[in-house]
């Protein structure tokens, strides 16, 4: 080979290199909504060991699915939201994906999900979240047409205009405290929620991390409005994290924790705090609403949301991450709140 032909060879291997990486980086179509089949199973008692309860804490059970899915993408469900009515619902999981459809009732009870369908949350540039290694996404809040998800490790919150591209949308990232970069890479932020107009703090996001705890040993809590940053806490009990929370429609925060012990086991719990006493600087507590071992029909509960049923009951429904796990499953439950 002559000198000129080697740089000439040189000269294109090199263009095609960078021909390779530009495509490489470019947006790629976004991969459109597929409708998923979700097969559910009807779960009649929440007590595993006595079918005849009814009534645990200030709750009562109303019924609940276990879910399965031919699809691989389905599972991991790590938070979720449903509307005014709980008939629809939108979820995501821990690849990055979103879940929506309908939830369909007999009696006021769930008895299958219909029309479900899912599809990659994508970034600012088409492609997905889950590309750039922003996969883990553990959080969701609604306020109106706009959607807020948080994702882990890497302690962001990114915004999409749910209301107008569906699935489709593209989100952004928003500002977020300089403390979440101290969070704990695998604890980080599972809680998000908007209250609505007419609440407190309406409008203004509230963000709980897993287990970031201050100096005291309590659980770091965010309010985010815009470029304006404040802290409180959540006091930790009985070895207790955060997995999600959800406010009512009688404007309470309700938080949802859980336990995972080699020793003690897997536990769940639920405190109700008024929104009115979410303010900077405090430390929340809050009334235990139920509390759950694995003589119940729990799993690794993960997301909550709640809504005002029919004949104006608030209906709580909580859902589980199978970690994609045969060891596991993925729960949706529904209890009435009786306690007002």
């Amino acid at each position: 080979m002559t000198v000129r032909r080697f740089a000439l060879a040189v000269v294109c291997a090199t263009l095609g290199l960078l021909l390779s990486e530009v495509l490489a980086q470019a947006p790629k179509h976004a991969e459109p909504p597929i409708r998923i089949e979700v097969e559910a199973r009807p779960i009649a008692s929440f007590n595993a060991r006595d079918a005849t309860q009814k009534f645990f804490g200030a709750l009562e059970f109303r019924g609940g699915l276990e879910l399965t899915s031919p699809n691989k993408e389905f599972g991991g469900l790590s938070g979720i939201r449903l509307n005014s009515d709980g008939t629809r619902f939108l979820a995501v999981n821990d690849k990055g994906r979103w879940f929506a459809g309908h939830i369909v009732y007999r009696g006021g009870v769930p008895q299958a999900l219909a029309g479900v369908e899912t599809a990659p949350i994508l970034g600012a540039d088409g492609r997905a979240l889950a590309a750039r290694g922003w996969f883990d996404v553990e959080s969701i809040a609604q306020d109106g047409g706009t959607v807020y998800v948080g994702v882990e490790r890497v302690h962001q919150i990114v915004r999409f205009n749910y209301g107008k591209e569906g699935l489709l949308a593209r989100g952004a990232p928003i500002a977020v405290p300089p403390e979440f970069k101290t969070l704990p890479r695998n604890k980080s932020i599972e809680c998000l929620v908007i209250p609505q107009k007419g609440m407190p703090l309406a409008g203004t996001l509230i963000a709980i991390s897993e287990r970031g705890l201050d100096t005291a040993g309590n659980i770091l809590g965010f309010l985010i409005d815009g470029p304006s940053f404040r802290n409180f806490t959540v006091r930790r009990l009985d070895e207790y994290d955060v997995s999600d929370c959800a406010t009512t429609p009688d404007a309470d925060l309700l938080i949802l924790e859980r336990r995972a012990s080699w020793i003690r086991g897997l536990a769940i719990r639920i405190r109700r705090v008024p929104l009115s006493s979410v303010q900077p600087g405090k430390v929340l507590d809050g009334l235990v609403l139920v509390e759950a071992d694995l003589g119940y029909n729990i799993d690794n509960m993960e997301g909550l949301s709640a809504h005002r049923g029919p004949d104006g009951e608030i209906v709580l429904t909580i859902v589980s991450d199978d970690n994609f796990s045969g060891l596991q499953r993925t729960l949706l439950l529904q209890f009435v709140l009786l306690e007002r």
